[in-house]
């Protein structure tokens, strides 16, 4: 079997350990034009996950690879609220033309784009034309936050049948895991504690570990998992958010909670939650103002 050369690179990636992404991803000597591609798209996607667009869009040009440009696009639908109808037309054409047909990272992409808009339909649309084993994931997620638990549990049973130890599968696993709960909470911590065991320990793994805490209602082991994931990542938003619950739940006074709302707020105004957030201030606003003195 021929070795993965971005074997650690996609790895790194998919576990959330960017940085360490960015850098391996820069010591890899590519063996052909198209696994030179490959690295290229998962350095650039590894700062649009740190948020560092400018770096995309300053070297991802009209003259780059389809597949980087389809990554520019994400990073220019993130960056600016401005740019979003256009980002969202210009996917739109590329579909409607086929374009990028053969192109996993552009259904990828535009599966993004469409999720971050919480378009499912139009997301599943673009990742039903790719195989992938990430293609597979993202579906997974998709379903889940459909409430499609059958959906779910398919897709992940296809992705155990293809390769069953894959970072991927086990991830998408942990997620089936969480959702499901029960005593399924346990197997979905032991597989996030497996993967710290054997990796490095990141936001991401240490938030399903969190998660898996919260819904065993062990509120103190959670917050103690969302402080180190804090202590590697001060803005990262599913650890403010976590941490607004556990703070709750564990009876902190009202200014811890809000402290990491007022974070959150402040670093991600376009985040589901932070956008839901303000729709209800001010609809409260709204109807407290009819019941306001004369």
């Amino acid at each position: 079997m021929a070795v993965d050369v971005l074997f650690d690179v996609k790895n790194s990636f998919f576990l959330g350990n960017y940085q360490h992404c960015i850098v391996e991803a820069q010591k890899v000597k590519p063996p052909s034009a198209a696994i030179s591609v490959e690295r290229d798209v998962l350095m650039y996607r590894a700062y649009v996950a740190q948020r560092k667009y400018t770096v995309v869009l300053d070297e991802v040009g009209p003259s780059s690879p389809p597949e980087l440009q389809a990554v520019r696009l994400l990073a220019e639908y993130l960056q600016s609220t401005k740019k979003r109808e256009q980002v969202l037309k210009s996917i739109e054409t590329k579909m409607s033309s086929g374009v990028e047909a053969s192109s996993d990272t552009f259904f990828l992409m535009a599966a993004s784009v469409y999720y971050h808009e919480q378009n499912f339909d139009s997301a599943l649309r673009c990742l039903n034309q790719s195989d992938s084993l990430e293609g597979c994931a993202m579906r997974t997620q998709i379903y889940l936050a459909m409430n499609r638990m059958d959906l779910a549990k398919k897709e992940v049973k296809g992705m155990q049948e293809k390769d069953d130890d894959a970072t991927l599968t086990q991830l998408a696993l942990a997620w089936l895991d969480l959702a499901i709960g029960g005593e399924k909470l346990r197997d979905a911590f032991y597989i996030y504690q497996e993967m710290i065991d054997k990796t490095v320990t990141t936001p991401l793994l240490l938030n399903g570990q969190a998660v898996s805490y919260i819904h065993q209602q062990k509120y103190e082991e959670a917050e103690s998992s969302l402080q180190e994931a804090l202590s590697k990542d001060s803005s990262d938003p599913e650890t403010l958010l976590n941490l607004i619950v556990v703070s709750q739940h564990l009876g902190r006074p009202p200014e811890v909670s809000s402290r990491f709302l007022s974070q959150l707020k402040d670093a991600h105004e376009e985040h589901i939650f932070v956008k839901d957030y303000f729709k209800k201030e001010a609809l409260f606003d709204q109807l407290a103002s009819q019941y306001a003195p004369a």
